[in-house]
């Protein structure tokens, strides 16, 4: 017979693919249970060669073949990852279990009653209505428990990953909204330092800046739309118009010559008035929104930073005083570190700024060494001891 053979090639298959079954779990083994009882009534009906030639029987087996091949299929989805999809798609499972149960049955009573199987033996018993039924509920709800809870957990883990690619996209976003704000920034020339129009800034001068100096205001403006830092060099009384005059272009020079991600980066410069008494210098600088070091270490909100995100910090400090120091033949030095010349960027990147004491280590060997030191916690044991002590990029390194 063409359909022995196949059948109990199928039946093999359905134990295997029950041993890996991740839901319903209870129908699937109760489907292989009565497909191992069959399989011996198909073993036995191989045997008796009389009965193989019954056409009801041969049907019998035809359909046999055809209810296992659905039920290998069945079961299979179940072993699958994506069974957890086919049951929300679907909205029901319990129909093909249903209908496969059914024709296991009709194929039991044609073979049993071929074989003429005893209604009191073991294998009548699988397949006995009342048992067969009451089985079936049985699993029915402990399968359907155990169903809630696993779509709960995959609706739970598909919401985590739908968080996930939220705070995922969040971040993208933020990541070209930067990226664009950069393309937009102006650029600061290698060469030629751009002299901005009095009219391309836009600042809050006379009100109050957001930071003082001995020599300088420093204002938050707009120069063609995007926010920069405006330093106004004051002009005092004791104050000559060409000392102003010094103090800025030394600064501007430094701060040209050194543009680095660690150094405040500089746009321009402009000269309001410039044909007037007074004259009014002014440094269009990058815009550190945190303001300098000191302020961040004192803040309320920020004194909670996390260690690595300090030793971030001291790391974009060091980096911008080694290009101070390491960029040229003759060392430069900065002349008056301390932690309010170090300006914080968003990101709490650390900046280098505030160049005006800048001079070589060899004009500080020449010349007056003019207020080197300039605050106590900052100045290294070796000036304290020897007021002849030669200040030195060693000496900016300590602080």
């Amino acid at each position: 017979m063409d359909f022995i053979d196949p059948i109990l090639s199928l039946a093999s298959a359905i134990y295997n693919l029950v041993e890996n079954v991740k839901a319903n779990k209870k129908r699937c083994r109760r489907v292989a249970e009565r497909v191992k009882a069959l399989e011996s009534l198909v073993q036995s009906a191989k045997k008796r060669k009389t009965v193989l030639k019954s056409d009801e029987v041969e049907k019998a087996l035809q359909e046999l073949s055809i209810t296992l091949t659905s039920a290998r299929d069945l079961i299979q989805r179940y072993t699958e990852a994506s069974w957890v999809l086919r049951v929300v798609k679907s909205g029901s499972h319990l129909d093909g279990f249903i209908t496969v149960n059914e024709r296991l049955n009709d194929a039991f009573q044609v073979l049993s009653g071929a074989l003429q199987v005893e209604h009191g033996g073991m294998l009548y018993q699988v397949f006995e209505m009342s048992n067969r039924q009451k089985l079936d509920e049985v699993d029915s709800r402990d399968d359907d428990t155990e169903l809630k809870k696993l779509l709960l957990d995959y609706v739970e883990k598909q919401q985590e990953t739908m968080d996930a690619m939220l705070r995922e996209f969040e971040d993208v976003k933020l990541n070209v909204t930067k990226m664009v704000e950069m393309l937009n920034k102006p650029s600061a020339p290698n060469e030629v330092i751009r002299m901005i129009k009095p009219e391309e800034l836009k600042y809050d001068f006379p009100q109050k800046p957001f930071m003082v100096t001995s020599s300088s205001e420093v204002y938050k403006g707009e120069y063609h739309g995007f926010t920069v830092a405006i330093k106004r060099f004051i002009d005092q009384a004791d104050t000559s118009v060409s000392e102003i005059n010094k103090v800025f272009t030394k600064e501007v020079q430094t701060m040209r010559h050194y543009e680095s991600p660690y150094i405040l980066r500089m746009f321009g410069i402009c000269v309001r008035n410039e044909e007037g008494p007074n004259p009014e210098y002014l440094i269009i600088m990058e815009y550190c929104e945190k303001g300098n070091l000191r302020e961040v270490l004192d803040s309320a909100s920020d004194c909670k930073l996390t260690w690595v995100r300090k030793a971030r910090m001291c790391l974009d400090a060091a980096q911008g005083l080694y290009r101070l120091h390491q960029s040229e033949e003759k060392s430069k030095v900065h002349g008056c570190i301390n932690s309010r010349k170090f300006l914080v960027a968003e990101g709490y990147r650390v900046k280098l700024g505030g160049f005006e004491l800048t001079r070589t280590e060899t004009s500080l060997k020449k010349g007056r060494r003019d207020g080197e030191i300039r605050s106590l916690c900052y100045t290294p044991p070796q000036m304290l001891n020897s007021i002849d002590y030669q200040y030195s990029k060693e000496c900016e390194i300590y602080r």
